[in-house]
């Protein structure tokens, strides 16, 4: 069952979603295997620091972060990956490394990456290793309000 916190909140704003359960897959490119789902439709969620901030970068599974790129978009001192031990608290009704990518929820910034902002759906970690919620790019961009950056390789 996806995140609590996630499935209230997409169904109190009338999202129509999807939910896929597959085996367990810890690493973007296994849950996009797991689910049947291409890599580049995908999305991860990297935790960056941004001036010692936490926020999510959101980008397809199938690419990384370059935290240069994304220091230079957002004129920040400094943007570096952030460790799981920095981040897991933020997330008490996700299995580590399976949250979803709305910060909204647990307020931090989103920085999304071009390549989903133009795919028509979203498909991502609904909180656990075995759940994958699939929903339209147009209702995520209005719930989770994210920066559309290029900062990714």
């Amino acid at each position: 069952m996806p995140s609590r916190r996630l499935k209230e909140y997409l169904d109190k704003e009338g999202v129509k979603y999807v939910c896929i359960s597959h085996s367990p897959a810890y690493t973007a490119q296994e849950v996009a295997a797991s689910a049947h789902i291409p890599g580049w439709e995908v999305a991860k969620v990297v935790m960056v620091k941004v001036d010692g901030e936490m926020a999510m970068a959101v980008l397809p599974a199938n690419r990384k972060v370059v935290p240069q790129d994304l220091r230079e978009m957002l004129g920040a001192e400094r943007v570096e990956l952030a460790t799981e031990l920095e981040f897991r608290d933020r997330f008490p009704d996700c299995e580590i490394g399976a949250m979803p990518p709305f910060g909204n929820l647990y307020g931090m910034e989103v920085y999304v990456a071009p390549g989903l902002a133009a795919d028509e759906e979203i498909a991502f970690n609904a909180g656990s290793h075995t759940e994958v919620i699939k929903m339209p790019y147009k209702e995520f961009e209005r719930l989770a309000a994210p920066r559309v950056l290029s900062f990714s390789t």
